[in-house]
C-alpha cells in the first residue's frame, strides 16, 4: 500500500524539483494567465501559444493594449478561449495600475493570500492554489486531473470526494503538513509521466515494490 509518507519520501528523488511548473511564463502575471488558460487544457497545448503571446503582452498594461480580439487570435486553439480571453482582459484591467520594472510584473503582497487572489477575475480556488503554491510556496493543493486521479487510485480520499474541492479537503488531512508545499508539483508530474491513467509505467516506477493498486 502506498502511503502519503512513502510517496513523498520516494517520488521527489526521481523528479526535477527545481521546476515548479511546466507552464511557460516570464513573470508572475504571465504565470497567472497561463494557469487560467490551462483549465481543461493541457500544459503542452498552452505552451504552444504563450511564448508568442507573452512576447507582446507580458504585463497587464500590454495585455490591455493587445486587446481582447488580439488576445483571442493568440489563444483560439485553447479550449473555451472566448471566456478565458474575457477573464484575462478583466484581470489585466484590475492589475493595470500596479507598477512594473520593465516587463517584470510582481503581485503585491496582499495577493499572496488566497482569499484576496480569488477576488480577481478568472481566478477560482484551484487556480489560486496553483499560483500561490508555485510562486510563493504556499501549502495549497491545486487539484487537477492528475491529483484527483492519483488520490483515488491510492485510496487517499473517499469515494464521496467527487469534486476538486472535496479532494483538497481530504488530502490536507491525509498528507502530513510538511509535504503540503510540494504535493501539487510532485503528484502532477508523477501522474503525467509515470503513474499515467491508461498505461502506467509500472516497470520503471520507484513505488512498484510497495504498490498494490488495481488500475483497471
Amino acid at each position: 500500500m502506498i502511503t502519503p509518507r512513502d510517496f513523498f519520501e520516494i517520488v521527489p528523488k526521481n523528479l526535477n524539483m527545481d521546476v515548479r511548473s511546466e507552464l511557460y511564463s516570464v513573470n508572475e502575471f504571465t504565470f497567472a494567465v497561463a494557469v487560467i488558460l490551462s483549465a481543461q487544457a493541457t500544459d503542452k497545448k498552452v505552451n504552444e501559444v504563450t511564448p508568442a503571446l507573452f512576447r507582446v503582452a507580458p504585463t497587464p498594461q500590454k495585455m490591455l493594449e493587445l486587446g481582447i480580439d488580439g488576445l483571442k487570435k493568440h489563444i483560439r486553439v485553447i479550449s473555451f478561449f472566448n471566456n478565458k480571453a474575457k477573464n484575462i482582459i478583466a484581470l489585466a484591467e484590475r492589475l493595470k495600475e500596479i507598477p512594473t520594472n520593465k516587463d517584470n510584473f510582481v503581485f503585491p503582497q496582499k495577493y499572496h493570500d488566497r482569499a484576496e487572489l480569488i477576488k480577481l477575475p478568472g481566478i477560482g480556488q484551484k487556480t489560486a492554489n496553483v499560483i500561490t503554491n508555485v510562486l510563493w510556496g504556499a501549502p495549497n493543493i491545486g487539484v487537477d486531473t492528475h491529483v484527483f486521479r492519483l488520490s483515488h487510485r491510492y485510496g487517499w480520499v473517499s469515494d464521496s470526494a467527487n469534486t476538486p474541492e472535496k479532494v483538497e479537503v481530504e488530502l490536507l488531512k491525509k498528507i502530513p503538513k510538511k509535504y503540503h508545499a510540494i504535493t501539487n508539483h510532485v503528484m502532477v508530474l508523477f501522474g503525467r509521466y509515470t503513474c499515467t491513467a491508461l498505461r502506467p509505467k509500472c516497470a520503471t516506477c520507484p513505488l512498484a515494490k510497495i504498490c498494490d493498486c488495481k488500475l483497471f
